[in-house]
């Protein structure tokens, strides 16, 4: 067998092994929490406990997948190498899945905090490369997404689409970037967030209403980047598992897909505040506080009752709304896209812009890139079928970092000092 049919047999086992871990469905909660605790006006937990997610039965026996996927994991060494750049990938996700297991073991206990913070890390944790915490960063950015100007903003967009009407809509500007019926837009009753790409599918929730706006972040956010990444994954013709997302690229693609809402013009403060807002709530998770302490920290800060109670239940999923244990997950939006930001910077500086539509290649890390590019030139690894025009084309791209990584030379408190002079007379809104 050549290499090649080694590495595909291998990834192919692994897409097998990790089909039934479903982390978020092993971790949801009922609608019909969030409208009895909002009836109580948040003054009583919610009815979720670890006797709650034992009802909750995983779709696979956790030892035997453990057991198979050390086996794997043996065997991809074996038969790579332990030092096979591309089999090195293939282990880390493998080793991952496991970790996935272990946490889900966990559900409702201390111990599913400290396995999700070793999958998706700590509010505390310091950016690759940087100083700065990313509760520290997050705390700045709520504080700049909350300015009376940026409230003035959101007022333009009312919520007046239903989810019916979303799904059409989508379904219609989706249609040019995926032909041919690549991909499905469909209602779902199962989903915590507004809408999700899973598979071939952007679910929506058919509880859900939304802006104009909020569309145009779902067909870029969820459309172009998890879809997209999906469908190029799957068109890989040996490296399959890049169609599948491992914890261990869950910042990339978050990250990624919130810098191309923000490339797009797609994005809005409230959005943007939501991101930061989610690292504020798993610092206090982590820190000892309980749901209903988190919830009434939102509120205070001006969020509606159902967005605060959404801020917390994303919180504490699957872990213990009386504190002490929380899921982590979701600080890979602001991670992911500092750090994206930075490897595409550092990329046009290195002089190796070449590399970076591999972000769509699949189901990715940062570290993998390199590896993914060099592979390409010898014919294992595809380039990406589906990619967001700046990425196709990469001129508009270098030219918005190249300015971005220049003005970083100036010291903003220094200029925002002379202009607030200027500014001094004027209304915030």
């Amino acid at each position: 067998m050549t290499y090649r049919e080694q590495l595909k047999a291998l990834s192919n086992e692994l897409l097998t092994l990790q089909k039934p871990i479903l982390v978020l469905d092993a971790i949801k909660w009922p609608y019909q929490h969030k409208v009895d605790f909002l009836a109580h006006h948040g003054t009583r937990l919610p009815d979720v406990s670890a006797q709650y997610y034992q009802s909750l039965k995983l779709n696979f026996d956790a030892a035997a997948t453990q057991a198979a996927l050390r086996d794997l994991q043996q065997r991809i060494r074996n038969a790579l190498g332990a030092h096979d750049p591309l089999g090195e990938i293939l282990q880390q996700t493998a080793e991952q899945y496991q970790l996935v297991v272990d946490m889900l073991q966990q559900r409702g206990k201390p111990g599913f905090m400290a396995k999700s913070q070793q999958l998706y890390g700590s509010a505390r944790d310091h950016l690759r490369g940087d100083r700065k915490t990313l509760v520290e960063l997050s705390e700045r950015l709520t504080h700049i997404f909350s300015l009376p100007a940026a409230q003035h903003l959101n007022t333009a967009y009312p919520k007046s689409i239903d989810a019916p009407q979303a799904v059409n809509q989508l379904r219609s500007r989706l249609q040019p970037y995926f032909p041919d019926g690549a991909i499905k837009v469909a209602l779902s009753d199962g989903i915590v967030s507004d809408a999700s790409a899973g598979g071939d599918t952007l679910k929506v929730n058919s509880q859900a209403h939304f802006s104009t706006l909020d569309i145009q972040v779902l067909e870029v956010h969820e459309g172009w980047v998890h879809l997209g990444t999906t469908l190029n994954g799957r068109s890989q013709p040996w490296a399959t598992w890049l169609s599948v997302g491992s914890p261990r690229i869950t910042a990339i693609q978050e990250g990624l897909a919130v810098l191309i809402e923000t490339l797009t013009f797609s994005s809005y403060p409230n959005r943007a505040r939501r991101i930061s807002d989610r690292v504020v709530a798993i610092d206090m998770a982590e820190r000892g506080a309980d749901f209903i302490e988190v919830f009434r920290y939102f509120t205070e800060k001006g969020l509606s009752e159902s967005d605060a109670y959404t801020v917390a239940q994303r919180t504490f999923r699957g872990g213990d709304v009386r504190g002490g244990a929380c899921f982590t997950k979701d600080l890979s939006y602001v991670r992911g896209f500092i750090e994206t930001v930075n490897f595409i910077k550092s990329a046009i500086l290195s002089d190796v812009p070449q590399i970076l539509p591999f972000l769509f290649a699949g189901k990715v890390t940062l570290d993998d890139i390199p590896v993914l590019y060099q592979y390409h030139k010898e014919g294992i690894i595809e380039a990406p079928t589906f990619l967001p025009p700046m990425f196709r084309d990469l001129n508009g791209l270098y030219v918005w970092f190249g300015f971005a990584s220049g003005l970083s030379l100036v010291d903003i408190n220094s200029v925002q000092q002379h202009f607030q002079e200027m500014f001094a007379e004027l209304s915030p809104t």
